[in-house]
């Protein structure tokens, strides 16, 4: 910790190296907040990744690569006068202190506060809707939950588990029907809505659906991937079979797992 404000200070130092106009890097130089904005939401997915993987040792790395995105946004703002990374740090404690009273200052806790903080915060900057700031540009379903998690804090919400997955299964014989129908537009728009409840439905669980659908993202790859390694141990590719083939062989490493899975005797 102590040489923390050294490591910082060259980190600063060494972006502003790479944007000075004479001597910079061509490529940082000529990058934007507009251009650089995706491969901070990359950066933090990357990060979300490892601790979901339990990489402890990349993980100070990657958390590394996330601290970047924040001195190079800092670092363009300095150069326009807009604010500079002291801005940042300085307004990021006072917000922790704002919001921590129980631990900075005399008032107890109190069940809400965080919440009635950041409504006090919109406000003050004239957001004061419910759901106006409400990041528009999170991953779909991570806003989803968000959405739903904020207007159920105004006792917009069912109160049960049940009541919402019922909700869902309402919402799919509704794509059923849009199915049946054939009208693609509808279609797209009934499909939303059953994502949005399976959001919702999460956040009721009080789990993420974004972490819910990485872990399914990883399960059909292992899958898929240990289905077609089976394939090519035969010497086929999987153009030579057909998708009969395809699931028994599927389903044969779905057993795999189970059995891998099973305590021993």
């Amino acid at each position: 910790m102590h040489d923390a404000p050294t490591a910082l200070q060259r980190l600063l130092d060494i972006m502003a190296r790479l944007r000075d106009p004479q001597t910079g890097c061509p490529w940082d130089k000529a990058q934007n907040f507009a251009t650089i904005a995706p491969y901070s939401i990359e950066e933090a997915y990357e990060v979300a990744d490892t601790i979901a993987r339990e990489d402890w040792d990349s993980l100070p790395d990657e958390l590394g690569d996330l601290l970047l995105q924040v001195v190079y946004h800092a670092q363009m703002a300095d150069e326009q006068g807009l604010f500079d990374f002291a801005t940042v740090a300085r307004m990021i404690g006072d917000k922790m202190v704002r919001r921590h009273p129980h631990v900075f200052g005399d008032t107890p806790a109190s069940a809400g506060q965080w919440e009635n903080g950041k409504a006090q915060e919109r406000l003050a900057r004239n957001r004061g809707g419910t759901l106006d700031d409400v990041p528009v540009g999170l991953p779909a379903l991570l806003r989803a939950r968000k959405l739903s998690a904020r207007a159920a804090r105004t006792g917009f919400d069912w109160d049960t588990v049940g009541e919402v997955a019922a909700k869902v299964d309402e919402e799919l014989d509704e794509l059923k029907v849009e199915l049946e129908s054939g009208d693609r537009e509808k279609i797209f728009d009934e499909l939303g809505d059953v994502l949005f409840t399976l959001a919702t439905l999460a956040r009721k669980l009080d789990m993420d659906p974004e972490a819910c659908l990485r872990q399914a993202n990883a399960k059909f790859t292992r899958r898929f991937t240990a289905m077609e390694h089976d394939i090519m141990a035969r010497g086929l590719s999987l153009g030579d079979v057909d998708v009969k083939t395809m699931e028994e062989g599927w389903q044969a490493v779905k057993r795999r797992e189970r059995a891998d899975m099973m305590p021993e005797s």
